[in-house]
């Protein structure tokens, strides 16, 4: 399968950067005794753990990337520099926590920091010239993959750039079987229709078969049994998002296949562990620092330039439509706050310095109290107002997270008035983060 593919290449370009390192490591350590470092100053057996944490570190970056991001023919240098870089702090940072943990101060801090750069610049040519130069050698001959494609001409146009990234790792298309009566599909030739496929996997060799939807049709399950009947690799383009119009999601439990609309990362104990966590650590943080200043800042202001109550309060709805009363320091002059009516950048209801406040979103900081609570989260979708969630109830209903504050913050910088359709595109973008929850994005 092309996966494997993709995964074996990324595990050679592993083991090839495993052997750069030691080699790498070796040579600046042969340097060093040799021209700097006292006869008899070395010990060997300390530069082998040395070496040993550098290769664990890499191995260790390399187990939490995420592969199916992850292509080695990307020719993208910003990419290659980002990965090389993640590489080196990595491997650098696994050798720095071992010399902190032992008290280790044997290693030359001269050889090390002449020995970071040009790991790093290591890596990052090796990035750049090793996977195309694996993949010539692996993936020529016998190993090159020829591949007929089976369907519509519109559907193997949407496939034209992917395929010619696959050709670096073996996969060559030979043409297109379709039922429509067309010459040409783009670049691809189209080699006959349905009745004619023996006789096509004869003629061009082909080894390989991509059929570009589901079968539906009994030309789709004759094409199925003539694979199996002629010993050729079937794959089976997904076309299950274009039927739905929907994004959906695989997974399997209990010998079952399943299908869903959507990740529901948070249903997992420990991320919700972890986002409640991180949460408390910050709201606690906020709310005993941060909020008492502010609080005495913005009540002085308000005396000075529209008295009244220092904080506005609305009812919002939360995770499973669950009521709850969202916090605000009052921006607006007392009696003027018409709930449902969205402020303007010069609404004459806001008090002059309120709209500094707006603008930098320091009216939600006692929201950091509704995160304390439990009943908001730091990132989360947007609360909106009741009378929003009436008017997109079939959106809202989707929401299984609690509400966030940085959703509160962000879309509250802007503070312009907000057209309807931007409103319910504004509530699926909330829905669609209830399905990206990482530990890395809570925290960056």
């Amino acid at each position: 399968m092309l996966t494997q593919r993709s995964e074996g290449l990324r595990r050679l370009l592993l083991i090839c950067q495993i052997w750069i390192t030691a080699g790498l490591f070796w040579l600046g350590v042969w340097v060093m005794v040799k021209f700097y470092s006292p006869p008899g100053g070395l010990t060997w057996r300390r530069y082998s753990i040395y070496c040993v944490l550098l290769v664990l570190g890499l191995t260790l970056e390399y187990l939490g990337r995420d592969s199916s991001r992850d292509y080695p023919l990307q020719t993208d240098l910003l990419r290659e520099h980002r990965v090389s870089l993640r590489q080196t702090v990595a491997s650098i940072g696994t050798l720095v926590i071992y010399l902190i943990a032992t008290k280790d101060g044997f290693i030359s801090r001269v050889f090390l920091f002449n020995f970071v750069p040009c790991f790093y610049l290591a890596l990052l040519f090796s990035h750049h010239y090793l996977p195309p130069f694996l993949a010539r050698r692996f993936f020529k001959g016998i190993r090159r993959e020829k591949t007929l494609l089976v369907g519509s001409p519109a559907r193997a146009a949407q496939l034209r750039n992917w395929l010619r990234q696959k050709s670096e790792i073996g996969l060559h298309t030979a043409g297109l079987i379709s039922q429509e009566t067309f010459e040409q599909a783009g670049d691809l030739p189209i080699l006959g229709q349905f009745g004619d496929f023996d006789r096509i996997v004869h003629e061009c060799g082909a080894t390989q078969v991509i059929l570009l939807e589901f079968p539906r049709t009994n030309s789709d399950r004759v094409i199925i049994d003539a694979c199996d009947r002629l010993g050729v690799r079937l794959i089976i383009l997904s076309d299950l998002e274009e039927t739905l119009r929907h994004p959906v999601v695989h997974f399997e439990d209990g010998g079952f296949r399943f299908m869903a609309l959507r990740e529901e990362p948070l249903e997992n104990p420990l991320n919700r562990f972890v986002k409640r966590a991180i949460d408390l650590i910050v709201s606690g943080f906020v709310l005993a620092v941060v909020f008492p200043v502010v609080a005495i800042i913005i009540w002085i202001t308000q005396r000075l330039q529209s008295p009244g109550p220092l904080f506005h309060k609305q009812v919002r709805a939360g995770i499973q439509n669950r009521r709850f009363t969202i916090y605000k320091f009052r921006t607006m002059r007392p009696g003027d706050e018409q709930i449902a009516h969205q402020a303007s950048g010069r609404d004459d209801r806001v008090y002059p310095l309120g709209r500094f406040f707006r603008k930098f979103s320091i009216d939600e900081i006692p929201q950091f109290w509704n995160v304390l609570r439990g009943e908001m989260s730091i990132v989360g979708p947007r609360p909106h107002l009741l009378e929003h969630n009436a008017e997109f109830a079939k959106i809202m209903a989707l929401s299984r997270e609690l509400p966030g504050w940085l959703r509160c913050a962000v879309f509250a910088a802007k503070r312009e008035i907000i057209p309807t359709f931007k409103i319910e595109s504004r509530a699926i973008l909330s829905i669609w983060r209830t399905g990206t929850f990482r530990w890395r994005s809570e925290l960056s």
